[in-house]
């Protein structure tokens, strides 16, 4: 399956490149600020903000960031954003309608996975305190975990 035409040209206009959970990705902001995360005893910086892109068939594998996450519908399809946190659950970030938002929070730790439902969709996500790798765990590393979703049925095993 060839990739949409505004999706290819977003990759080249924006310069993304393959992310590890998925998908495309691209650095947009990193505040110069930094903070120190209470409980965690770490730094990070304040705010960081990329830009996330996913193409017809193409999915964010089941992941989780240890900080609070902002997802931004730029353009293109909706998509499908599915969270667990000890049960599933479904929501859809897009142009505003009666089922999409163009707006979704995920709290820091939730496990998370994303699919376009059309042929591409470009979103902006802002995580804070600012994503770090070394905070970035794929579900695919915690055989426990990927265990728990697998058994949590809605298809949600697809992801991981």
């Amino acid at each position: 399956m060839s990739m949409h035409a505004r999706a290819a040209e977003l990759l080249d206009i924006l310069g993304m490149q393959p992310h590890p959970e998925g998908g495309h990705y691209v650095e947009l902001f990193r505040s110069a600020h930094r903070v120190e995360v209470l409980g965690r005893k770490v730094e990070r910086y304040a705010i960081t903000t990329i830009y996330f892109l996913l193409a017809a068939g193409e999915f964010s594998r089941w992941h989780r960031v240890q900080s609070d996450e902002i997802w931004h519908y730029q353009e293109g399809d909706a998509i499908e954003l599915l969270l667990f946190n000890g049960s599933g659950r479904r929501t859809r970030l897009g142009p505003v309608a009666r089922e999409t938002r163009p707006t979704v929070v995920v709290p820091a730790g939730t496990w998370q996975a994303a699919r376009t439902t059309g042929a591409y969709t470009l979103a902006a996500c802002t995580v804070g305190p600012g994503f770090d790798f070394a905070d970035f765990s794929l579900a695919i590393d915690w055989p426990e975990v990927a265990e728990r979703i697998a058994n949590a049925g809605q298809d949600l095993a697809r992801f991981i």
